[in-house]
């Protein structure tokens, strides 16, 4: 049996990648800042179903604060990914190129978490960075 994280990683790569195909959609439509109100309402909207924790409140200030630091970059990337799709980005470019953030992630993790990166792991995030060369040439100018 896969450890339950895993299968919360798949239902987010799932979740993530319609995430891509409906903001294009939306961005199409609508602008960033509006298709970031309707995104909002959405999340909310699942909010009775997903919270089953004591009162958002009963946490420390200090938890609190990170909290509402994470969503001021949640909604952040959230409008930046959007306007990049209202602006003209292709959903195939924007979404992959945009989904290389966890690099951030790996290259920080070691000085602020302690964590270790193995070589092969130094590998990985040395493809990934050459996939978002690749992946953001544009063919269709002859790059």
């Amino acid at each position: 049996m896969h450890a339950p994280w895993l299968w919360f990683s798949l239902l987010v790569l799932l979740s993530w990648g319609t995430l891509g195909i409906v903001q294009k959609l939306a961005t199409n439509i609508i602008s960033a800042e509006s298709a970031l109100i309707w995104s909002v309402i959405g999340f909310l909207m699942l909010q009775p179903i997903l919270y089953g924790g004591p009162s958002p409140f009963h946490y420390t200030s200090a938890a609190l604060g990170w909290a509402l630091l994470n969503g001021v970059f949640n909604g952040l990337g959230a409008w930046t990914l959007m306007a990049a799709m209202g602006a003209g980005g292709k959903a195939s470019l924007v979404m992959p190129i945009t989904a290389m953030y966890p690099l951030l992630v790996v290259l920080i993790a070691p000085v602020v978490f302690h964590e270790s990166i193995s070589g092969l792991q130094k590998v990985g995030v040395a493809c990934a960075m050459i996939s978002v060369v690749l992946i953001s040439s544009d063919a269709s100018h002859g790059h």
